[in-house]
């Protein structure tokens, strides 16, 4: 098994079309253009086996949340996914350390918005549930997202704290598609 950790810049028509391919299969073509995109632009975490073949992906990009008047470096996890027949392998965890690794020493903290079925990954890896209120800067101003609301995980590295709860939104930069 070989892990490739390479920026967005270094990754070749034919890696990102098999990067696209993996992420159709597993979400059951339920992963638009602009859910590609939002993958991009930042570090990707592959696994590929003996052969070469992609088994599993993952990404974080950089994005901004504004918390308590500040502007965070937030480091947002993209694109996790692991091909079907090489779940429960710990192919994901292996993924989300590297993530983790970069996250860790570039950013102030992590986020992502989880699925219910991905969700006890990112719980037993440290990652909490956003117990506050979420929002986005959008177009036409500041505007609340309650529907991400208990989907939205945070990660601090060692040595950080998350941000309080209870201390006001975070409010993520806009982004074309979904927003979180």
């Amino acid at each position: 098994m070989d892990t490739l950790v390479r920026h967005t810049s270094q990754l070749g028509g034919e890696e990102l079309a098999a990067v696209r391919a993996l992420l159709d299969g597993a979400f059951d073509g339920d992963f638009g253009e602009e859910d590609f995109e939002h993958a991009l632009g930042g570090v990707h975490v592959l696994v590929r086996d003996e052969g070469g073949e992609l088994l599993a992906h993952g990404s974080v990009v950089q994005r901004r949340v504004v918390h308590q008047g500040r502007a965070l470096r937030v480091g947002y996890v993209e694109a996790v996914a692991v091909r079907a027949d090489r779940r429960r392998r710990g192919l994901g965890g292996l993924v989300m350390a590297e993530l983790e690794r970069v996250i860790g020493r570039a950013y102030v903290l992590g986020a992502l918005s989880a699925s219910e079925a991905a969700a006890a990954l990112y719980r037993s890896r440290g990652w909490q549930v956003w117990a506050g209120r979420i929002g986005t800067l959008g177009p036409q101003g500041p505007e609340r997202l309650p529907e991400e609301e208990g989907s939205t995980y945070l990660w601090a590295p060692p040595g950080a704290a998350l941000p309080d709860p209870a201390a006001g939104r975070l409010d993520f930069d806009w982004r074309n598609g979904d927003v979180l």
